[in-house]
């Protein structure tokens, strides 16, 4: 079988891979062929064009089975791209299910722990219920209507009496085991949802537009938890597996110890100071950051030559203020809804980034930060001072010579910023 995948730049590739490949598998190839650095955040996306939706394909998924499903008046493409969210509830469950939306089992007392959350989502006898409110678009109409839903183990509800939870005021609306769940990528434009946040059930081998069960919620905090909570009645213990796979094997994985462990390299490393007659080991942790930090600025005070992401030199004097044009985090010229759409494609993790041309104003320029679900844009500012020029977050307070040392200084210290910078969002080519 052939299959063709894209890159976020649109460059593709064809590969000839046996019929029952996994998303993983397609992944693990690309990496080896691109030479990457496998993070286990790289995704298999499966997108479609006309209709403005996508979706992350599980790891776990069958590609050709994915890809039987396409039907042929829509195009559709699968893409190669990180998703840094792809398994952060096993990290920090408590921040995607907020207590308002989340209901436990009569019989659980008390507050349930981290991995007591998970426990109960991963469990086949008990399941927590999610409720709130939703906007449904009506089927075969343009209208939206607000509804309150619930999500049980048999499937999502709706009630026809305001939030009343009683049997006969409950309506079913859909159930998850013949259809997908995908991601409205276009907001409001193709369906005219009241919201921006909008996601969807398309059954499998499906006519088209017409049998999508479109919804939309009121904030990217209710989205994020109605469809992960989806995800994990559907796939239940298969994505807890997915998500340990890359751990298997090391000490200290025990089931729902989920805190990966740090290679046995990395914890041999120690910080060492050589600048005296003799070299020590540096105990104190904030003195081996500062060093580190010192040692960063010396090497680029000294160093006439940068690498570029190819790793190509590039000679500083002849690149002048443009040398951050070759690195993977800047984005040339994109708007401010094509920054968040990268983001949100790449997850809404804390500390996801990158830089941009400011479209306001020609010569600044804007980081685009995803932080507490949330995207914010901050303006860089050039500043001259005695005939050299830097750049700024904060008025003036900390100044850079180029935006590299600035990305470099916010990826050690949040300064003024709600979080450190911890992932770009690269267009990588294939």
């Amino acid at each position: 079988q052939v299959i063709k995948v894209y890159s976020e730049d649109d460059t593709s590739r064809a590969l000839e891979v046996p019929s029952d490949i996994t998303a993983r598998d397609v992944c693990q190839l690309l990496i080896l062929k691109n030479h990457y650095v496998d993070d286990h955040s790289w995704t298999l996306f499966e997108q479609l064009t006309h209709t403005g939706l996508g979706r992350a394909i599980e790891d776990h998924e069958l590609v050709m089975e994915v890809q039987s499903n396409w039907v042929m008046e829509e195009e559709t493409k699968l893409y190669f791209r990180k998703n840094y969210a792809k398994y952060e509830f096993f990290k920090n469950p408590l921040s995607f299910f907020p207590d308002h939306m989340i209901s436990f089992p009569s019989e659980t007392s008390g507050a349930l722990s981290h991995s007591g959350i998970l426990q109960m989502f991963l469990s086949s006898s008990t399941y927590p219920e999610i409720h709130g409110y939703l906007h449904a678009k009506e089927q075969g109409k343009k209208s939206w209507k607000k509804l309150y839903f619930l999500l049980r183990r048999s499937g999502l509800y709706f009630s026809t009496k305001g939030t009343s939870k009683e049997p006969r005021h409950l309506q079913f609306f859909c159930e998850f085991s013949n259809s997908d769940m995908y991601m409205s990528l276009t907001g409001k434009k193709t369906s005219g949802a009241p919201t921006n946040y909008g996601f969807c059930f398309k059954p499998n081998k499906s006519g088209g537009t017409r049998d999508l069960k479109q919804l939309c919620a009121d904030d990217e905090q209710s989205r994020t938890c109605w469809m992960t909570a989806i995800r994990l009645l559907k796939y239940g213990m298969q994505l807890y597996q997915n998500y340990m796979q890359p751990y298997q094997g090391r000490s200290g994985c025990s089931p729902l110890n989920i805190t990966p462990m740090r290679s046995i390299s990395e914890n041999s490393l120690v910080a060492m100071d050589f600048s005296g007659h003799r070299s020590r080991i540096i105990e104190n942790p904030t003195e081996a950051l500062s060093v580190a930090v010192e040692e960063g600025l010396a090497w680029r005070r000294r160093g006439c030559l940068r690498l570029n992401s190819h790793g190509s030199p590039i000679a500083m004097s002849n690149m002048g203020m443009s040398i951050h044009r070759s690195q993977s985090w800047f984005h040339h010229k994109i708007s401010r809804e094509e920054a968040q759409r990268l983001i949100l494609q790449h997850g809404l993790v804390d500390g996801v980034f990158l830089v941009r041309d400011s479209q306001s104003n020609p010569k600044t320029f804007v980081l685009s930060l995803s932080h507490g679900l949330k995207i914010k844009h901050f303006q860089i500012v050039p500043l001259e001072d005695d005939g050299k020029l830097f750049y700024t977050l904060d008025d003036g307070h900390t100044r850079f010579t180029d935006l590299i040392q600035l990305v470099e200084f916010y990826q050690l210290n949040k300064g003024v910023l709600p979080c450190k910078l911890k992932h770009y969002c690269a267009r990588i080519a294939l």
